[in-house]
């Protein structure tokens, strides 16, 4: 019998991150999805100035998918002028292209609501975008006025939205709102903060969830926006 290959997930890291830390805060995950999945990261294309908490040699500059103001993003402003979200779509499709193919996305924190405007997108049929799942995690849709084109029509892609009760950054509400503009989505609730959780409990949702895009396995109905299976965890 022929061995069945890792499904392969493009990686968005979030606001003040990069690839490479990204990498380095997914080792637990990485460890439970081996030889099911894997996590090819990329950067985003916006480089953001260096604050305390970063690498002082600076190789490793924080990066960012869009602002909401000049050089600077919050998540819960309705930003009259966001910026730079094309050139992140674009570095999206082109590593697709040129590192795929890619079976699903993985996104953290702005790098989930990046990944959540592509399902839109992929879910209108854009070409660029050839993507059959995505996992979401610590997500929010953004409240610019420019982007609300992304969640009028329901997003009728498979998605798993991982959601910290206690999340001090992302508010859970705000996860739990985006996850309503998808088409049955999955919701995996945890007692956690702002990270991407990976204990057993979590693992094993992972595992179910993603089982059902390996080659050989069907695909599930979708029928109604907004009716989420939940799990609490």
């Amino acid at each position: 019998m022929a061995e069945v290959r890792p499904l392969r997930l493009l990686a968005l890291h979030g606001y003040r991150q990069s690839a490479r830390r990204l990498r380095q805060r997914t080792g637990a995950l990485r460890k439970a999805l081996r030889g099911r999945a894997e996590l090819v990261a990329i950067d985003a294309p916006h480089r953001l100035p260096a604050g305390a908490e970063d690498d002082p040699d600076g190789d490793d500059p924080p990066r960012g998918w869009w602002f909401s103001g000049p050089g600077t993003f919050e998540a819960g402003e309705a930003a009259a002028a966001p910026a730079g979200l094309e050139e992140s779509l674009s570095a999206v499709a082109a590593a697709l292209a040129e590192h795929g193919p890619f079976d699903g996305l993985l996104g953290f924190s702005q790098g989930a609501a990046l990944a959540a405007m592509v399902c839109a997108l992929r879910a209108r049929g854009d070409p660029r975008f050839p993507v059959a799942f995505a996992v979401l995690v610590a997500a929010f849709a953004s409240r610019a006025p420019a982007h609300g084109h992304f969640y009028r029509e329901p997003i009728a892609l498979p998605s798993l939205h991982v959601v910290g009760d206690t999340d001090a950054v992302i508010a859970a509400p705000l996860s739990r709102e985006l996850a309503q503009c998808f088409v049955e989505p999955v919701v995996l609730s945890h007692p956690g903060g702002h990270f991407i959780p990976a204990a057993a409990a979590q693992k094993k949702a992972y595992l179910e969830f993603l089982e059902r895009f390996c080659p050989g396995q069907g695909q599930v109905e979708h029928p109604e926006a907004g009716e989420a299976q939940e799990r609490a965890l």
